[in-house]
């Protein structure tokens, strides 16, 4: 099987340890262990819980309390539906290795995170490019959608909240969208890892799995959560059939996840109120820094994001993506994520949810940086 480079992954691994302000992370801040156990007031209970933990397989499908407290994440769910996975990740990879062959036909939001497009073109699928764009917001064209509809359509692949815009699809839009699906019998399949990061409200947008039954759902503990290192997310589905087939490509590549892992998953999400309004206060008060700082940039625009940690930032001026982040990182240590290695040239990835120093930082120290742009350009 051949696959693409993985844009987005290929820059991380050749800079992320480069940079002295790290602007392309994508996780709200993460938690420390010790924070963790604060939060879930098992300081005193960890190590009584932990040592006589026999470290051996854990749950295959993982643990009745993890997927439990999990299908509370949703309205209509409970833990049959839920399956965890070695991350969203894992999740995604499973859905397209179990549902998609040769010939079939999928469609893809760009941009996205890549997997939803080099995954099943490698297993030699069609796979048409629905462009989200800057005149809609980021949002899909539904029309269009409509128009890249083919009777082999066997699924549609979109990322809500989205990364890299942070555009969202309310439940009205998902409802529409969901009967376009319905129209050739597609599978949809909605990348949510950035859900609970809603920027008014309790933080959540409805869930696809919620709306339609041919619905599949993925997440992950790494970016609302804060706990990217425990590498654990989980798809969820209303189709018994496909959990099954899912669970048999599984036994391949996975068998369970970490005991430890699992164990500090179901600790954080029977906390799950507190970890979510520690992330919320997070974004919402970055985001805010981070709109502020836009509005004084003669050479910078963005569409503000409405949900996420993430958001495109429009470079007005004639440079190149990965040069303009190349020639930031070694001047002054701030690390972006040029929008070439997610196909959209003109724009650079920021991630605004790290700690709030690093962001204002990085920001303060990009201005220094586009001033002798605008001195070379002027």
């Amino acid at each position: 099987m051949k696959i693409e480079r993985f844009g987005v992954e290929r820059w991380m691994d050749i800079y992320e340890n480069q940079c002295e302000y790290n602007l392309a992370e994508t996780c709200v801040e993460s938690l420390t262990v010790e924070q963790l156990l604060t939060i879930a007031g098992k300081k005193d209970q960890f190590l009584s819980d932990l040592l006589p933990m026999k470290l051996t397989y854990g749950a295959i499908i993982g643990s009745e309390s993890l997927r439990t407290s999990i299908a509370k994440l949703f309205t209509n769910q409970n833990k049959d539906n839920v399956l965890i996975t070695h991350g969203a990740i894992s999740a995604n990879s499973l859905v397209y290795e179990t549902l998609v062959e040769p010939g079939d036909h999928v469609i893809a939001v760009l941009p996205t995170y890549q997997q939803h497009q080099s995954i099943p073109k490698s297993y030699g699928a069609k796979v048409d490019l629905l462009r989200l764009h800057e005149k809609n917001g980021f949002l899909p064209d539904l029309n269009e959608l409509k128009q890249l509809i083919t009777p082999k359509t066997k699924l549609i692949a979109i990322n809500n909240p989205n990364n890299p815009s942070g555009s969202l699809m309310d439940e009205a839009f998902l409802r529409e969208l969901v009967e376009i699906a319905k129209s050739c019998h597609a599978y949809v399949l909605c990348d949510e890892v950035y859900r609970g990061l809603d920027q008014v409200g309790n933080g959540f947008t409805a869930s696809i799995v919620d709306l339609y039954e041919k619905g599949i759902s993925t997440g992950s503990m790494s970016k609302a959560y804060s706990l990217a290192g425990l590498r654990l997310g989980w798809m969820v589905s209303n189709l018994p059939e496909f959990l099954e087939e899912v669970v048999t490509h599984r036994d391949y590549n996975t068998i369970s996840v970490g005991m430890i892992d699992d164990y500090l998953a179901a600790m954080a999400l029977s906390n799950v109120d507190k970890i979510l309004e520690r992330s919320r206060s997070i974004t919402r008060a970055n985001l805010a820094v981070l709109d502020e700082w836009v509005a004084k940039e003669p050479l910078i625009s963005f569409t503000k994001p409405k949900s996420g940690t993430t958001a495109l930032l429009k470079l007005e001026f004639d440079m190149l993506s990965w040069d303009f982040c190349v020639k930031l990182l070694e001047a002054t240590g701030v690390m972006l994520c040029p929008g070439s290695v997610m196909e959209m040239e003109g724009y650079v990835r920021i991630g605004y949810a790290n700690n709030i120093d690093v962001l204002k930082q990085g920001l303060a120290k990009m201005s220094e940086f586009l001033k002798t742009l605008n001195k070379t350009n002027a």
